[in-house]
């Protein structure tokens, strides 16, 4: 059985995306929860700011980072009124999140026009078989920037 405190955040997250499709955003919301406080809210802003990368999970996602001054966000929990896509997926791993609760699923939200198993079926392919073309360049001088990285004193790991 789920805790109360889960869905009571959830019902917000389900919320902020009815509120944001009446504003004439997308109907995804999402947000950033910390020992029980939100700290982050986040709207699908893909039309509104002509951002593709403007997911709730992702607006969500940042303003949590800047609320704690900290790109990780270890010790929070997402909600999110949606199965996060690909893109967001990665965000929430690279943000070190503990804990992702949703509502509808993908295909839920494939039902109403947003599908994105293309790009779950795409992401499974070696580069070259992709449907978007993709060009490996100067693969001798690649190692460049990495060369500097491990070379810098001052980097923060992450």
């Amino acid at each position: 059985m789920p805790a109360d405190s889960d869905l009571r955040f959830m019902r917000a997250a389900i919320s902020l995306a009815v509120e944001n499709v009446e504003r004439g955003g997308g109907p995804f919301g999402a947000l950033v929860v910390a020992d029980g406080e939100i700290i982050a809210r986040g709207t699908n802003r893909v039309t509104a700011s002509h951002d593709p990368t403007a997911h709730a999970e992702v607006v969500a996602i940042r303003s949590a980072c800047d609320a704690v001054g900290h790109f990780e966000l270890t010790g929070c929990t997402l909600y999110t009124s949606c199965e996060p896509c690909p893109m967001c997926m990665g965000a929430i791993y690279w943000s070190r999140l503990d804990r992702v609760v949703y509502a509808a699923t993908r295909q839920e939200a494939a039902q109403a026009g947003f599908d994105d198993d293309h790009i779950y079926r795409e992401i499974e392919k070696p580069p070259g078989k992709r449907t978007l073309p993709m060009q490996n360049l100067l693969a001798d001088e690649a190692g460049r920037p990495f060369d500097a990285w491990d070379a810098y004193e001052n980097r923060t790991e992450y």
